[in-house]
C-alpha cells in the first residue's frame, strides 16, 4: 500500500454530519475488514462512518479538491458560493488530511488528491471489495467512474453511490449513469433508498 505522510495539523475528531449519517444503511450491508474506496470526499464525513461501521482493512479516499469556477458547477460543493475558490478546497483537503492522520500513519488510509479517472490507473483489477461513488455527479463523470472502476471491483463485490434521483444541479446525470448500468446486466441491484442506490457485480 502507497504511503503518505501525514502532516501534524491537530486532528479534527467531529463526528459525521446528519447527511452522513442517514447512509449508514449502506455501509452496513458492505463487508467488514474489506478493501474499499470513496469517490469523492468533500470533508471526510461519510469517510468517518466507512471506518467506523464497516471497519475496512484499507480505505482509498479519492478526490481532487478542485474549485470549479464556471456556471455549470455554481449550486454544486466546489464551485460558486459553496466552493468560494481554490484557496478554500485546499484548506479543507489540509482539514482532511489532518482529520484521518492517525490511520494514514498506520496504512488503514490512503488520500489520492487526484481525479478519479487518474487514480484509477493506480489499482489493479480486482482489488475493491467494494467502492463508494459520491464525486462529480454530472452524468459522463457518473459514466466514467462506473466503467473506470467496474473492473477493479472484485466479483461479487459491491458498488454504491450517492444522490440517485432526477434533481439536483446534475439533472438527473447519476440515475441515468446507473441505470444504464443495471439494464445493461452484469450486476444485480441490492437496493435503491433515500438517494442510495447498490449494486452488487456479478
Amino acid at each position: 500500500m502507497m504511503k503518505y505522510i501525514c502532516n501534524l495539523l491537530t486532528p479534527d475528531r467531529r463526528t459525521g454530519s446528519q447527511g452522513a449519517r442517514s447512509r449508514d444503511f449502506v455501509l452496513k450491508r458492505m463487508p467488514r475488514h474489506a478493501v474499499c474506496a470513496e469517490i469523492g470526499v468533500y470533508k471526510g464525513d461519510f469517510s468517518a462512518r466507512i471506518l467506523s461501521i464497516a471497519k475496512p482493512r484499507a480505505l482509498h479516499l479519492i478526490d481532487p479538491w478542485k474549485f470549479e469556477a464556471t456556471d455549470t458547477y455554481r449550486d454544486s460543493l466546489y464551485g460558486g458560493d459553496k466552493g468560494v475558490d481554490q484557496a478554500r478546497m485546499d484548506a479543507i483537503f489540509e482539514s482532511v488530511h489532518a482529520r484521518f492522520c492517525d490511520e494514514m500513519a498506520s496504512e488503514r488510509v490512503c488520500i489520492h488528491r487526484a481525479s478519479s479517472a487518474i487514480a484509477s490507473a493506480i489499482f489493479p483489477d480486482q482489488y475493491f471489495d467494494w467502492i463508494y461513488i459520491d464525486g462529480n455527479h454530472l452524468y459522463e463523470f457518473v459514466k466514467g467512474d462506473l466503467q473506470m472502476y467496474w473492473d477493479k471491483v472484485k466479483s461479487g463485490g459491491y458498488i454504491a453511490g450517492d444522490d440517485y434521483e432526477e434533481e439536483g444541479w446534475w439533472r438527473g446525470g447519476v440515475k441515468r449513469a446507473v441505470d444504464e448500468v443495471i439494464h445493461s446486466g452484469g450486476c444485480t441491484l441490492v437496493e435503491l433508498k433515500r438517494g442510495q442506490f447498490v449494486l452488487r457485480k456479478s
